[in-house]
């Protein structure tokens, strides 16, 4: 007779884990419910939902610039248009 159920135990940052958690939470899944999902998938596409791959050099430096811009903020939205060159 086959167990109902299997444990999977996970290692990752608890910052990753915390921020994780809590878009879960906001949609109304478990943590366990979304793994689940995720394996389901894993089997469907008979290997990952998505293609695990390295941004090129403008991905990357869009990505380098958000990164640069954290916490800043502007007045109004015209100073962030200006700011943006738009």
């Amino acid at each position: 007779m086959e167990k109902k159920t299997a444990t999977a135990q996970v290692r990752l940052p608890p910052s990753i884990k915390n921020q994780a958690e809590g878009i879960l939470n906001a949609i109304g899944l478990s943590p366990s419910s979304a793994i689940e999902m995720f394996y389901r998938q894993i089997i469907a596409f008979k290997g990952l939902p998505f293609s695990p791959t390295l941004p090129n050099a403008k991905t990357l430096k869009a990505m380098n610039e958000v990164e640069e811009r954290k916490g800043q903020s502007f007045k109004t939205v015209d100073a962030l248009f200006e700011d943006l060159e738009l």
